[in-house]
Protein backbone atom coordinates (compact mmCIF):
# COMPACT_ATOMS: atom_id res chain seq x y z
CA UNK A 1 0.00 0.00 0.00
CA UNK A 2 1.33 3.45 -0.92
CA UNK A 3 1.28 5.98 1.94
CA UNK A 4 0.20 9.36 0.58
CA UNK A 5 -0.76 12.25 2.82
CA UNK A 6 -3.85 14.32 2.21
CA UNK A 7 -1.68 17.35 1.43
CA UNK A 8 0.30 15.31 -1.09
CA UNK A 9 -2.91 14.05 -2.72
CA UNK A 10 -4.27 17.57 -3.08
CA UNK A 11 -0.99 18.74 -4.53
CA UNK A 12 -0.98 15.99 -7.11
CA UNK A 13 -4.51 16.76 -8.20
CA UNK A 14 -3.87 20.48 -8.35
CA UNK A 15 -0.89 19.84 -10.58
CA UNK A 16 -2.98 17.58 -12.77
CA UNK A 17 -5.59 20.25 -13.24
CA UNK A 18 -3.03 22.90 -14.11
CA UNK A 19 -1.28 23.86 -17.29
CA UNK A 20 0.76 20.69 -17.38
CA UNK A 21 -2.50 18.74 -17.68
CA UNK A 22 -3.47 15.28 -16.61
CA UNK A 23 -0.62 13.80 -18.62
CA UNK A 24 2.00 14.94 -16.12
CA UNK A 25 0.35 13.00 -13.31
CA UNK A 26 -0.62 9.83 -15.12
CA UNK A 27 2.18 9.57 -17.72
CA UNK A 28 -0.39 8.49 -20.32
CA UNK A 29 0.37 6.07 -23.09
CA UNK A 30 -1.63 5.31 -26.20
CA UNK A 31 -2.19 1.72 -27.29
CA UNK A 32 -3.40 1.02 -30.79
CA UNK A 33 -5.44 -2.14 -31.18
CA UNK A 34 -5.13 -4.13 -34.36
CA UNK A 35 -7.42 -3.17 -37.20
CA UNK A 36 -10.15 -5.55 -38.26
CA UNK A 37 -11.68 -6.36 -41.58
CA UNK A 38 -15.36 -6.82 -42.31
CA UNK A 39 -17.28 -7.89 -39.22
CA UNK A 40 -19.41 -11.01 -39.35
CA UNK A 41 -23.12 -10.49 -38.80
CA UNK A 42 -24.77 -11.86 -35.66
CA UNK A 43 -28.54 -12.10 -35.44
CA UNK A 44 -30.31 -10.82 -32.34
CA UNK A 45 -33.52 -12.09 -30.79
CA UNK A 46 -35.82 -9.24 -29.77
CA UNK A 47 -36.51 -9.67 -26.05
CA UNK A 48 -38.55 -6.57 -25.24
CA UNK A 49 -39.78 -3.41 -26.96
CA UNK A 50 -41.47 -0.25 -25.71
CA UNK A 51 -38.62 1.06 -23.52
CA UNK A 52 -38.02 4.75 -24.33
CA UNK A 53 -34.37 5.71 -24.05
CA UNK A 54 -33.27 2.16 -23.20
CA UNK A 55 -29.81 2.65 -21.72
CA UNK A 56 -27.82 0.97 -18.95
CA UNK A 57 -28.45 -2.76 -18.72
CA UNK A 58 -27.21 -5.53 -16.43
CA UNK A 59 -27.88 -9.15 -15.60
CA UNK A 60 -29.00 -9.16 -11.97
CA UNK A 61 -27.07 -12.29 -11.07
CA UNK A 62 -26.76 -14.07 -7.73
CA UNK A 63 -26.16 -12.18 -4.48
CA UNK A 64 -23.51 -14.05 -2.51
CA UNK A 65 -23.78 -15.60 0.91
CA UNK A 66 -22.61 -13.17 3.59
CA UNK A 67 -24.19 -10.15 1.91
CA UNK A 68 -27.42 -8.48 3.08
CA UNK A 69 -29.61 -9.39 0.11
CA UNK A 70 -28.69 -13.07 0.45
CA UNK A 71 -28.74 -13.31 4.24
CA UNK A 72 -31.65 -11.04 5.21
CA UNK A 73 -34.89 -13.01 4.63
CA UNK A 74 -36.89 -9.85 3.94
CA UNK A 75 -34.47 -8.76 1.21
CA UNK A 76 -33.86 -12.28 -0.09
CA UNK A 77 -37.57 -12.64 -0.83
CA UNK A 78 -37.11 -10.17 -3.72
CA UNK A 79 -34.62 -12.57 -5.37
CA UNK A 80 -36.95 -15.57 -5.52
CA UNK A 81 -38.04 -16.91 -8.94
CA UNK A 82 -40.31 -14.45 -10.70
CA UNK A 83 -39.57 -11.58 -8.28
CA UNK A 84 -38.01 -8.28 -9.25
CA UNK A 85 -34.40 -9.33 -8.43
CA UNK A 86 -34.60 -12.92 -9.66
CA UNK A 87 -31.00 -13.75 -10.64
CA UNK A 88 -32.01 -14.67 -14.20
CA UNK A 89 -33.60 -11.29 -14.93
CA UNK A 90 -32.20 -8.05 -16.35
CA UNK A 91 -32.43 -4.48 -15.14
CA UNK A 92 -32.85 -2.01 -18.00
CA UNK A 93 -32.72 1.78 -17.70
CA UNK A 94 -35.28 4.03 -19.38
CA UNK A 95 -36.08 7.72 -19.75
CA UNK A 96 -39.74 6.99 -18.90
CA UNK A 97 -41.59 6.62 -15.58
CA UNK A 98 -44.14 4.43 -17.40
CA UNK A 99 -46.98 6.44 -15.93
CA UNK A 100 -45.67 6.76 -12.37
CA UNK A 101 -46.07 10.34 -11.09
CA UNK A 102 -42.92 12.45 -10.87
CA UNK A 103 -41.45 13.15 -7.44
CA UNK A 104 -39.45 16.20 -8.53
CA UNK A 105 -41.09 18.23 -11.26
CA UNK A 106 -37.88 20.01 -12.32
CA UNK A 107 -36.06 16.73 -12.98
CA UNK A 108 -36.20 14.31 -15.87
CA UNK A 109 -38.21 11.11 -15.64
CA UNK A 110 -36.45 7.78 -15.58
CA UNK A 111 -36.65 4.25 -14.25
CA UNK A 112 -35.14 0.81 -14.13
CA UNK A 113 -37.29 -2.09 -15.26
CA UNK A 114 -36.77 -5.72 -14.29
CA UNK A 115 -37.19 -7.92 -17.37
CA UNK A 116 -37.27 -11.70 -17.69
CA UNK A 117 -35.43 -12.48 -20.97
CA UNK A 118 -36.25 -16.20 -21.04
CA UNK A 119 -39.56 -16.16 -22.90
CA UNK A 120 -39.85 -16.96 -26.58
CA UNK A 121 -42.16 -14.11 -27.61
CA UNK A 122 -41.42 -10.39 -27.79
CA UNK A 123 -42.43 -8.54 -24.62
CA UNK A 124 -44.23 -5.24 -25.19
CA UNK A 125 -44.10 -2.74 -22.33
CA UNK A 126 -47.32 -0.70 -21.95
CA UNK A 127 -46.42 3.00 -21.69
CA UNK A 128 -48.36 3.63 -18.44
CA UNK A 129 -48.33 0.24 -16.71
CA UNK A 130 -46.69 1.73 -13.56
CA UNK A 131 -49.26 4.48 -13.07
CA UNK A 132 -49.93 3.38 -9.48
CA UNK A 133 -46.39 4.45 -8.57
CA UNK A 134 -45.22 1.14 -7.13
CA UNK A 135 -43.34 -1.98 -8.25
CA UNK A 136 -46.05 -2.76 -10.77
CA UNK A 137 -45.80 -5.67 -13.20
CA UNK A 138 -47.09 -6.47 -16.66
CA UNK A 139 -46.78 -9.20 -19.28
CA UNK A 140 -47.54 -11.86 -16.69
CA UNK A 141 -44.76 -10.60 -14.43
CA UNK A 142 -42.11 -10.75 -17.16
CA UNK A 143 -41.75 -6.96 -16.93
CA UNK A 144 -41.73 -5.25 -13.52
CA UNK A 145 -40.97 -1.77 -12.32
CA UNK A 146 -37.91 -1.73 -10.06
CA UNK A 147 -37.55 1.99 -9.26
CA UNK A 148 -38.44 5.34 -10.81
CA UNK A 149 -38.36 9.11 -10.33
CA UNK A 150 -41.55 8.92 -8.28
CA UNK A 151 -42.52 9.68 -4.65
CA UNK A 152 -42.51 6.04 -3.51
CA UNK A 153 -38.75 5.91 -4.09
CA UNK A 154 -37.56 9.06 -2.32
CA UNK A 155 -34.45 8.83 -0.16
CA UNK A 156 -36.51 10.25 2.68
CA UNK A 157 -38.67 7.13 2.91
CA UNK A 158 -35.95 5.42 4.97
CA UNK A 159 -33.66 8.42 5.54
CA UNK A 160 -35.80 11.44 6.47
CA UNK A 161 -32.86 13.38 7.96
CA UNK A 162 -30.65 13.05 4.87
CA UNK A 163 -29.71 16.23 2.99
CA UNK A 164 -30.88 14.39 -0.12
CA UNK A 165 -34.19 13.19 1.35
CA UNK A 166 -36.16 14.61 -1.60
CA UNK A 167 -34.09 12.77 -4.21
CA UNK A 168 -35.15 9.44 -5.69
CA UNK A 169 -33.34 6.17 -6.27
CA UNK A 170 -33.48 6.55 -10.07
CA UNK A 171 -33.86 9.51 -12.43
CA UNK A 172 -32.69 9.54 -16.06
CA UNK A 173 -30.35 6.60 -15.32
CA UNK A 174 -27.15 6.31 -17.37
CA UNK A 175 -25.26 3.61 -15.48
CA UNK A 176 -25.76 0.62 -13.18
CA UNK A 177 -23.32 -1.39 -11.08
CA UNK A 178 -24.53 -4.20 -8.84
CA UNK A 179 -22.65 -5.22 -5.70
CA UNK A 180 -23.41 -8.95 -5.80
CA UNK A 181 -20.58 -9.55 -3.34
CA UNK A 182 -21.90 -7.83 -0.22
CA UNK A 183 -24.28 -5.05 -1.17
CA UNK A 184 -26.98 -3.60 -3.36
CA UNK A 185 -27.71 -1.90 -6.71
CA UNK A 186 -25.99 1.42 -7.51
CA UNK A 187 -27.53 3.46 -10.36
CA UNK A 188 -25.81 6.55 -11.80
CA UNK A 189 -28.21 9.32 -12.82
CA UNK A 190 -28.36 12.61 -14.71
CA UNK A 191 -31.57 14.18 -13.33
CA UNK A 192 -30.95 17.49 -15.12
CA UNK A 193 -29.12 16.10 -18.14
CA UNK A 194 -25.36 16.33 -18.54
CA UNK A 195 -24.93 19.96 -17.50
CA UNK A 196 -26.79 19.88 -14.17
CA UNK A 197 -25.88 18.11 -10.92
CA UNK A 198 -25.85 14.33 -10.98
CA UNK A 199 -26.78 11.66 -8.48
CA UNK A 200 -25.62 8.19 -7.52
CA UNK A 201 -27.71 5.93 -5.35
CA UNK A 202 -27.64 2.78 -3.23
CA UNK A 203 -30.97 1.06 -3.77
CA UNK A 204 -32.60 -1.73 -1.79
CA UNK A 205 -34.57 -4.55 -3.46
CA UNK A 206 -37.77 -2.49 -3.10
CA UNK A 207 -36.13 0.21 -5.25
CA UNK A 208 -35.85 2.69 -2.38
CA UNK A 209 -32.54 4.21 -1.28
CA UNK A 210 -30.72 2.34 1.46
CA UNK A 211 -32.60 1.40 4.62
CA UNK A 212 -30.45 1.54 7.75
CA UNK A 213 -27.83 3.68 6.01
CA UNK A 214 -24.58 4.04 8.01
CA UNK A 215 -24.35 7.70 6.94
CA UNK A 216 -27.45 9.61 8.05
CA UNK A 217 -26.44 12.72 6.08
CA UNK A 218 -26.27 10.88 2.76
CA UNK A 219 -28.73 8.07 3.38
CA UNK A 220 -28.78 6.26 0.06
CA UNK A 221 -28.34 9.18 -2.37
CA UNK A 222 -25.18 11.11 -3.28
CA UNK A 223 -26.11 14.34 -5.07
CA UNK A 224 -24.27 17.35 -6.47
CA UNK A 225 -21.94 18.86 -3.87
CA UNK A 226 -24.15 18.01 -0.88
CA UNK A 227 -22.73 14.64 0.13
CA UNK A 228 -18.96 14.99 0.36
CA UNK A 229 -16.97 13.32 3.13
CA UNK A 230 -17.23 15.21 6.42
CA UNK A 231 -15.62 17.06 8.09
CA UNK A 232 -13.28 17.25 5.08
CA UNK A 233 -12.66 15.35 1.87
CA UNK A 234 -9.41 13.48 1.36
CA UNK A 235 -9.53 14.43 -2.33
CA UNK A 236 -11.87 17.16 -3.62
CA UNK A 237 -14.68 16.12 -5.93
CA UNK A 238 -18.43 16.35 -6.47
CA UNK A 239 -21.26 15.29 -8.76
CA UNK A 240 -21.52 18.80 -10.17
CA UNK A 241 -22.52 17.40 -13.57
CA UNK A 242 -24.54 14.38 -14.63
CA UNK A 243 -23.35 10.93 -13.54
CA UNK A 244 -22.70 9.05 -16.78
CA UNK A 245 -21.21 5.72 -15.64
CA UNK A 246 -20.28 3.73 -12.55
CA UNK A 247 -18.28 0.70 -11.40
CA UNK A 248 -17.72 -1.23 -8.17
CA UNK A 249 -14.37 -0.83 -6.37
CA UNK A 250 -14.88 -3.48 -3.69
CA UNK A 251 -14.22 -2.89 0.00
CA UNK A 252 -12.83 0.44 1.11
CA UNK A 253 -9.05 0.33 1.66
CA UNK A 254 -9.58 2.03 5.05
CA UNK A 255 -10.41 -1.28 6.74
CA UNK A 256 -14.01 -0.30 7.52
CA UNK A 257 -15.45 -3.09 5.39
CA UNK A 258 -17.74 -0.62 3.61
CA UNK A 259 -18.33 -0.66 -0.14
CA UNK A 260 -16.81 1.91 -2.48
CA UNK A 261 -18.01 2.70 -5.99
CA UNK A 262 -16.53 5.05 -8.55
CA UNK A 263 -18.73 7.32 -10.64
CA UNK A 264 -17.70 9.00 -13.88
CA UNK A 265 -19.03 12.55 -14.10
CA UNK A 266 -19.95 14.31 -17.35
CA UNK A 267 -17.13 16.86 -16.87
CA UNK A 268 -14.61 14.02 -17.18
CA UNK A 269 -13.85 13.73 -13.48
CA UNK A 270 -14.13 10.53 -11.46
CA UNK A 271 -15.39 10.42 -7.88
CA UNK A 272 -15.44 7.63 -5.30
CA UNK A 273 -18.30 7.02 -2.90
CA UNK A 274 -17.88 5.35 0.48
CA UNK A 275 -21.09 3.92 1.94
CA UNK A 276 -20.27 5.22 5.40
CA UNK A 277 -18.06 8.28 4.89
CA UNK A 278 -19.48 10.01 1.83
CA UNK A 279 -17.95 11.18 -1.44
CA UNK A 280 -14.34 11.98 -2.33
CA UNK A 281 -12.76 12.81 -5.63
CA UNK A 282 -10.63 10.26 -7.45
CA UNK A 283 -9.45 11.98 -10.65
CA UNK A 284 -9.93 15.60 -11.78
CA UNK A 285 -12.15 16.95 -14.52
CA UNK A 286 -10.91 16.14 -18.01
CA UNK A 287 -9.31 12.85 -17.00
CA UNK A 288 -12.01 11.11 -19.03
CA UNK A 289 -13.05 12.90 -22.21
CA UNK A 290 -15.97 15.06 -20.99
CA UNK A 291 -19.46 14.39 -22.28
CA UNK A 292 -20.70 17.86 -21.32
CA UNK A 293 -21.18 19.83 -24.51
CA UNK A 294 -21.54 16.68 -26.62
CA UNK A 295 -24.76 15.46 -28.17
CA UNK A 296 -25.82 12.63 -30.43
CA UNK A 297 -27.80 15.24 -32.38
CA UNK A 298 -24.51 16.42 -33.86
CA UNK A 299 -24.15 12.99 -35.47
CA UNK A 300 -27.75 12.06 -36.32
CA UNK A 301 -30.23 13.34 -38.89
CA UNK A 302 -33.12 10.95 -38.26
CA UNK A 303 -35.33 9.59 -35.51
CA UNK A 304 -35.46 11.82 -32.39
CA UNK A 305 -35.94 8.66 -30.30
CA UNK A 306 -32.23 7.93 -30.67
CA UNK A 307 -31.19 11.34 -29.29
CA UNK A 308 -30.83 10.20 -25.69
CA UNK A 309 -28.48 11.65 -23.08
CA UNK A 310 -24.94 10.49 -23.95
CA UNK A 311 -23.48 7.89 -21.60
CA UNK A 312 -20.42 5.65 -21.31
CA UNK A 313 -19.30 2.32 -19.89
CA UNK A 314 -16.98 1.49 -16.98
CA UNK A 315 -15.34 -1.76 -15.84
CA UNK A 316 -12.78 -2.73 -13.21
CA UNK A 317 -9.96 -5.26 -13.36
CA UNK A 318 -8.90 -6.28 -9.85
CA UNK A 319 -6.45 -9.11 -10.58
CA UNK A 320 -2.91 -7.88 -9.96
CA UNK A 321 -3.16 -4.12 -10.40
CA UNK A 322 -6.54 -2.39 -10.18
CA UNK A 323 -7.46 -0.84 -13.54
CA UNK A 324 -10.57 1.20 -14.32
CA UNK A 325 -11.60 1.01 -17.99
CA UNK A 326 -13.85 3.82 -19.26
CA UNK A 327 -15.21 4.14 -22.79
CA UNK A 328 -14.93 7.54 -24.49
CA UNK A 329 -17.68 7.52 -27.12
CA UNK A 330 -16.89 10.87 -28.74
CA UNK A 331 -13.17 10.07 -28.96
CA UNK A 332 -13.53 6.49 -30.27
CA UNK A 333 -11.26 5.26 -27.50
CA UNK A 334 -11.10 3.59 -24.09
CA UNK A 335 -9.24 5.06 -21.12
CA UNK A 336 -7.44 2.64 -18.77
CA UNK A 337 -6.78 4.29 -15.41
CA UNK A 338 -4.48 2.51 -12.95
CA UNK A 339 -5.51 2.79 -9.28
CA UNK A 340 -3.73 2.26 -5.98
CA UNK A 341 -4.60 3.13 -2.40
CA UNK A 342 -3.13 5.94 -0.37
CA UNK A 343 -3.86 8.35 2.45
CA UNK A 344 -3.46 8.40 6.21
CA UNK A 345 -4.42 5.44 8.37
CA UNK A 346 -8.18 5.12 8.67
CA UNK A 347 -8.78 7.50 5.76
CA UNK A 348 -7.25 5.58 2.87
CA UNK A 349 -8.85 6.11 -0.53
CA UNK A 350 -8.24 5.09 -4.12
CA UNK A 351 -5.87 7.27 -6.14
CA UNK A 352 -4.85 7.27 -9.82
CA UNK A 353 -1.33 6.14 -10.70
CA UNK A 354 -1.21 5.67 -14.47
CA UNK A 355 -3.20 6.27 -17.61
CA UNK A 356 -3.23 4.77 -21.08
CA UNK A 357 -5.59 5.21 -24.00
CA UNK A 358 -6.70 2.33 -26.20
CA UNK A 359 -7.39 3.24 -29.81
CA UNK A 360 -8.54 1.00 -32.63
CA UNK A 361 -10.36 1.34 -35.93
CA UNK A 362 -12.81 -1.18 -34.43
CA UNK A 363 -14.08 1.49 -32.01
CA UNK A 364 -16.95 3.63 -33.32
CA UNK A 365 -18.72 5.64 -30.60
CA UNK A 366 -18.05 3.04 -27.86
CA UNK A 367 -21.04 3.74 -25.64
CA UNK A 368 -20.70 0.86 -23.17
CA UNK A 369 -18.49 -1.98 -21.91
CA UNK A 370 -19.22 -5.40 -20.40
CA UNK A 371 -17.00 -8.24 -19.19
CA UNK A 372 -16.72 -11.31 -21.40
CA UNK A 373 -16.49 -13.18 -18.09
CA UNK A 374 -18.18 -11.47 -15.14
CA UNK A 375 -16.68 -11.96 -11.69
CA UNK A 376 -19.50 -13.86 -9.96
CA UNK A 377 -17.82 -15.69 -7.06
CA UNK A 378 -15.32 -13.45 -5.31
CA UNK A 379 -16.85 -12.23 -2.00
CA UNK A 380 -15.04 -8.89 -2.31
CA UNK A 381 -15.50 -8.15 -6.01
CA UNK A 382 -18.53 -9.92 -7.54
CA UNK A 383 -20.34 -7.43 -9.80
CA UNK A 384 -21.58 -6.92 -13.34
CA UNK A 385 -18.86 -4.26 -13.71
CA UNK A 386 -15.98 -6.48 -12.50
CA UNK A 387 -13.83 -8.47 -14.91
CA UNK A 388 -13.03 -12.02 -13.93
CA UNK A 389 -9.27 -12.61 -13.77
CA UNK A 390 -7.69 -12.19 -17.24
CA UNK A 391 -11.09 -11.68 -18.89
CA UNK A 392 -11.52 -9.85 -22.17
CA UNK A 393 -14.30 -7.28 -22.45
CA UNK A 394 -17.01 -6.44 -24.95
CA UNK A 395 -17.36 -2.97 -26.43
CA UNK A 396 -20.78 -1.78 -27.61
CA UNK A 397 -20.39 0.56 -30.59
CA UNK A 398 -23.25 2.96 -31.09
CA UNK A 399 -21.87 4.34 -34.33
CA UNK A 400 -21.80 1.25 -36.55
CA UNK A 401 -23.89 -1.20 -34.53
CA UNK A 402 -21.07 -3.61 -33.73
CA UNK A 403 -19.91 -5.46 -30.64
CA UNK A 404 -16.14 -5.84 -30.30
CA UNK A 405 -14.39 -8.43 -28.16
CA UNK A 406 -11.17 -6.82 -26.93
CA UNK A 407 -8.30 -7.92 -24.72
CA UNK A 408 -7.22 -5.71 -21.86
CA UNK A 409 -4.07 -4.79 -23.79
CA UNK A 410 -6.29 -3.23 -26.47
CA UNK A 411 -5.90 -5.91 -29.13
CA UNK A 412 -9.07 -6.97 -30.93
CA UNK A 413 -10.19 -10.60 -30.71
CA UNK A 414 -13.28 -10.42 -32.90
CA UNK A 415 -16.09 -8.15 -34.07
CA UNK A 416 -19.77 -8.86 -34.74
CA UNK A 417 -22.24 -6.65 -36.60
CA UNK A 418 -25.56 -6.85 -34.74
CA UNK A 419 -28.72 -7.48 -36.72
CA UNK A 420 -32.28 -7.93 -35.50
CA UNK A 421 -34.45 -10.76 -36.84
CA UNK A 422 -32.20 -11.05 -39.88
CA UNK A 423 -32.40 -7.36 -40.75
CA UNK A 424 -30.01 -4.45 -40.52
CA UNK A 425 -30.56 -1.95 -37.70
CA UNK A 426 -31.90 0.83 -39.87
CA UNK A 427 -32.10 4.05 -37.86
CA UNK A 428 -31.94 2.34 -34.45
CA UNK A 429 -28.79 2.66 -32.34
CA UNK A 430 -27.16 0.42 -29.74
CA UNK A 431 -27.02 2.08 -26.31
CA UNK A 432 -25.87 -0.50 -23.73
CA UNK A 433 -24.49 -4.00 -23.21
CA UNK A 434 -24.56 -6.73 -20.57
CA UNK A 435 -23.37 -10.33 -20.34
CA UNK A 436 -24.97 -13.29 -18.62
CA UNK A 437 -23.50 -14.73 -15.44
CA UNK A 438 -22.70 -17.98 -17.25
CA UNK A 439 -20.94 -16.02 -20.03
CA UNK A 440 -23.07 -17.60 -22.78
CA UNK A 441 -25.27 -14.67 -23.81
CA UNK A 442 -25.05 -10.95 -24.47
CA UNK A 443 -27.87 -8.45 -24.17
CA UNK A 444 -27.79 -5.07 -25.88
CA UNK A 445 -30.16 -2.18 -25.35
CA UNK A 446 -31.13 -0.07 -28.33
CA UNK A 447 -33.04 3.13 -29.02
CA UNK A 448 -35.18 3.99 -32.02
CA UNK A 449 -37.21 1.83 -34.38
CA UNK A 450 -36.07 -1.55 -35.63
CA UNK A 451 -37.13 -2.36 -39.21
CA UNK A 452 -40.22 -4.54 -39.27
CA UNK A 453 -41.46 -3.49 -35.82
CA UNK A 454 -44.05 -0.84 -35.00
CA UNK A 455 -42.38 0.24 -31.74
CA UNK A 456 -40.35 3.42 -32.16
CA UNK A 457 -38.89 3.83 -28.67
CA UNK A 458 -36.33 1.13 -27.84
CA UNK A 459 -35.77 -2.23 -26.23
CA UNK A 460 -33.39 -5.15 -25.75
CA UNK A 461 -31.87 -7.78 -28.04
CA UNK A 462 -30.18 -11.05 -27.08
CA UNK A 463 -27.21 -12.41 -29.03
CA UNK A 464 -24.90 -15.36 -28.37
CA UNK A 465 -21.53 -14.71 -26.74
CA UNK A 466 -18.46 -15.00 -28.95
Amino acid sequence: MIKITRRRALGLLASAAGAAGVATLFDPKVLYGQDTGSALAIDGRVVVVGIPGASAIAAIGTFLRGGPIHDNPTLAAFTQPGRVLDAARLVVGSTSNFGAPKANQDQLEGSFLSVDPRGGSILEVPPTFAGAGDQASTQGGAVQMYSAQSPAWRNGFYNPAAVTAAQTGVTNPLGISINNAFGRLWPANAPYGLDGPGSSTIDDPDGRPLKGAPNAITGGVYFGDLTGRRPAQVIPGALTKGAVGTAFLGHSPDGSGRAVFCVIVADGSVVQEHTGKGLDGLAPGGTVQPLVGSSWSDLEDGDPAVLTTPRLGALVNYAGAIVLYVSQPFDNSILALGLETGGTSGSQVFMPTSSRTIRSSALDQPVDLAPVNIETEDPNWASNTTLEENSDFYVCNRGNGTVVRMRQDGSVVDVRHVRARGRAFGGARLNGIATSSDHSRIWVSYVGRLPGLDDRSGGVLEIPAF
